[in-house]
């Protein structure tokens, strides 16, 4: 069972990926390192700064994971799209805006990820593509706090376990941000 470990740059993916992974056990596939080192995109999409990946190829290469019996985590800001379970992490516009900055985003990049916070793109993809969603707020809190969240939701997901209502999709809104 694939989990994904999603939300918009610089939400805490990678830094919440690597505690489940070191601390905690948890298979952790880090797709966008893994869409680079075997080279699973189309083409570099140089204006917007990125790589533009075929699914496909992605999902080929994944399928032999899969088989796992414990749940693989994917952490990437589109493993919503390849996985049946989306955890999304969120954060408040104006703390992702200084964290990208400090990574050395340029403007328009910054931008371009801002606006995505605030119009819940990557939670609406998660919901049109997911059978179960979950949002977790990152902002102002330590990655520490952040990834036990995500552990107890992994272990809310077995079978017998009530969903979790403090994680159910809505709970955010920052398009008053943007408009």
């Amino acid at each position: 069972m694939f989990i994904a470990l999603t939300g918009t740059p610089g939400c805490g993916k990678t830094s919440v990926s690597g505690l489940l992974e070191n601390e905690f056990g948890y298979r952790v596939v880090h797709l966008n390192e893994l869409i680079k080192s075997e080279n699973l995109f189309i083409e570099e999409d140089k204006q917007r700064d990125c790589v533009v990946t075929d699914l496909d190829v992605v999902q080929k290469r994944l399928s032999p994971i899969e088989e796992f019996e414990n749940p693989v985590i994917i952490d990437s800001h589109m493993a919503h799209l390849i996985a049946d379970i989306s955890i999304v992490l969120r954060t408040a516009p104006g703390e992702l805006k200084k964290r990208l900055e400090k990574r050395g985003y340029k403007p328009a990049k910054v931008d371009e990820n801002i606006e995505a916070e605030c119009l819940d793109v990557i939670l609406v993809e998660s919901v049109e593509n997911c059978e179960m969603v979950f949002e977790v707020d990152t902002t102002g809190r330590s990655m520490s706090e952040v990834a036990e969240d995500v552990r107890e939701i992994i272990d809310s997901i077995s079978p017998g376990h009530p969903p979790l209502d403090k994680f159910k999709p809505g709970a955010f809104d920052w398009s008053g941000e943007i408009f």
